[in-house]
């Protein structure tokens, strides 16, 4: 295994990616497994490099002399070629005076010095914008005299922050492959457009496991949902009978999947509630999105309240579960086809970190653009909690009135009560707390494909509502003592869950807040701290424990008969420790040597003692 060169805290120069310029950096860590460096530029941010991009600090110091004696050796030769008694003429030195004034002229467009990308806030429109920072020469000048960056190509150089020199270190065939930053001006600032690089690290199995990701996922929900209905639903029944086909599609199932899916989306048209920000995207966009979840939900609450006052039966929806199902299978794959071809007529830097591999089946299921709108309607964003997560609870209610048909029950069994109740409790907190899914990983690194639109429109609603579909020809009789216990267990689940995500948010807006003073925090190289007491002292991701908690209390009140109630808890289970998995990785490479002692003091990632 290669030698380590440089050790932590060593001051060094690093070749800012995708360009030939060179800064000061500070070693933060090594990886020994890629063999990269981890560097922090003086603008707090942080990188990984190869040893080849990095110079030692008086690599550029000894060109500088280099360069300097040369100057003055062809200084003298030129000044000895010259006879010492004759004198230049007024004429030839006028003229050499207007040449020099030229050039000068020429060099009027101030040189760029384009530092380590960072965000700055802009106070005048609240958007946070990638920018290059002007020189202390610049400025000046600009004082005096206004300039325009017209149709010029930036030359390739290397800037030292200390030296200001200029060295061109690219062979002629990267000079020739090199492409010019388009460049914008606007208020002395230079707004720099960078495109999207080609995603190297595929998840899911790469393209090959997104491949029969696409088959695997609607297969997964048609047999859980073909068992669930069937009077035995034990795994020893494994395959279910497949009805006949023509029984499996109703264009009245695609019409009312559809309406609901406008209805929804009138909702969020609607100008109520108030309009925030997101968090700044990697291309240095900052988009809005307006809350107002909650208020769609309780307008759909009524709607569906004068709809039973008029005689609507919602027992139809557990009749045609099936059917539903598939119609919002349809939706979500024309969907995802319209997302995936739109996104070749959008800007690069609109796309996906993590969509941009080259291939189709992959992109198309990672999704390829970040952030898909019509205008101001953000598809994504509306996916994420309205038609899916408000169509869960009415599946459950129409589940609610199935049950009563089928066991032939003036009310509802304690056991549905508490699923319902539980459930609805979740869909709750997460349009009353709309705002904080803005920094979730699904809205600010995932692109919208094929993948969110299925889980957003197929999977949530009709596999997170399982147990009560199970409870309607399964009934499970419940005991107030058992029943107290499994309300004890998500009151637990709950309390840690809102409580850790409460923490999160009130420290991300603003961690100089006097109650969270007593927090303790360990400091990162990009400014920023992490938290290592409270809910995020006691496991790396009490957010998770507690969601999981949660769930096996929703599975609880079907009782022990069939693991098919238990299929979420499971699921879930494997999900969130995937999604561990992804957040530990980013959040190594964002934090470096702060996260390895985050780590050391957090031991546990979601189980305390466990994992």
């Amino acid at each position: 295994m290669p030698a380590k060169h440089y050790e932590d805290g060593d001051m060094v120069m690093g070749r800012w990616p995708g360009s030939s310029l060179y800064y000061e950096v500070q070693v933060t860590g090594f990886d020994k497994i890629s063999q990269l460096y981890g560097v922090k530029y003086k603008d707090g941010t942080e990188l990984e490099l190869k040893e080849s991009d990095m110079k030692p600090l008086n690599y550029f110091k000894s060109k500088k002399s280099r360069s300097r004696s040369s100057s003055r050796q062809r200084g003298r030769s030129r000044s000895r070629s010259r006879s010492p008694a004759r004198a230049p003429s007024s004429k030839r030195s006028t003229s050499r005076g207007r040449e020099t004034k030229k050039e000068v002229e020429k060099q009027i467009v101030p040189e760029v010095k384009p530092a380590p990308q960072k965000l700055q806030e802009n106070s005048n429109n609240s958007k946070t914008t990638l920018v290059a920072e002007l020189n202390e020469e610049q400025e000046n000048h600009t004082k005096t005299s206004t300039y325009k960056i017209t149709e010029h190509k930036i030359r390739s150089e290397i800037v030292t922050d200390e030296l200001s020199l200029r060295y061109n270190l690219r062979t002629r065939k990267e000079k020739e492959e090199a492409k010019p930053i388009k460049l914008e001006t606007k208020d002395k600032l230079l707004y720099i457009k960078k495109d999207v690089p080609q995603t190297q690290e595929l998840e899911f199995g790469g393209r090959i496991g997104a491949f029969f990701m696409v088959f695997l996922l609607p297969a997964t929900v048609f047999i859980l949902l073909l068992m669930c209905g069937q009077e035995d639903s034990s795994i020893l029944s494994f395959p279910p009978q497949v009805p006949p086909l023509e029984t499996l599609w109703a264009c009245t199932a695609l019409g009312i999947f559809v309406l609901w899916f406008l209805f929804q989306a009138l909702l969020y048209l609607l100008p109520i509630g108030k309009i925030v920000e997101g968090i700044p995207l990697p291309n240095g966009k900052t988009l809005k999105y307006r809350i107002n979840a909650f208020y769609a939900f309780l307008l759909s609450a009524a709607a569906v309240g004068a709809a039973l006052y008029n005689g609507v039966n919602l027992s139809y929806i557990h009749a045609n579960l099936l059917q539903v199902a598939i119609s919002a299978m349809v939706f979500s794959l024309l969907l995802s086809v319209y997302l995936y071809l739109r996104s070749w007529r959008v800007p690069t830097d609109e796309l996906a970190p993590g969509g941009n591999s080259g291939s189709f089946i992959y992109d198309f299921f990672i999704g390829r653009e970040l952030n898909p709108r019509i205008r101001n309607f953000d598809l994504k964003y509306f996916c994420e909690l309205r038609p899916g997560l408000m169509g869960w609870v009415i599946i459950n209610l129409g589940m609610v009135f199935a049950e009563m048909n089928v066991q032939n029950l003036d009310m509802p069994s304690l056991a549905m009560i508490l699923v319902n109740s539980f459930q609805l409790l979740y869909v709750l907190d997460a349009l009353w707390n709309e705002e904080a899914i803005l920094t979730t990983m699904d809205i600010v690194h995932d692109g919208f494909g094929y993948m969110l639109a299925f889980g957003d429109l197929v999977w949530v609603p009709f596999i997170y509502s399982l147990q009560a579909f199970y409870l309607v020809k399964h009934p499970s009789e419940l005991t107030w003592p058992v029943a107290a216990a499994i309300i004890a267990l998500n009151t637990v689940g709950y309390i840690i869950f809102r409580g850790a995500n409460s923490q999160k948010n009130a420290f991300r807006r603003n961690p100089l807040d006097p109650k969270l003073a007593h927090l303790k925090t360990i400091p990162t190289a990009t400014g920023k701290h992490l938290l290592v007491s409270g809910w995020w002292g006691f496991v790396r991701h009490p957010n998770y424990l507690g969601d999981l908690i949660m769930a096996l209390a929703w599975s609880l009140p079907c009782g022990f008969n069939h693991v098919l109630p238990y299929f979420y808890v499971i699921y879930f289970t494997c999900l969130l420790i995937h999604r561990e998995a992804r957040d530990e990785h980013q959040c190594r490479k964002k934090y470096g040597v702060a996260w390895d002692k985050y780590c050391q003091q957090v031991r546990y990632r979601i189980f305390p003692y466990i994992y």
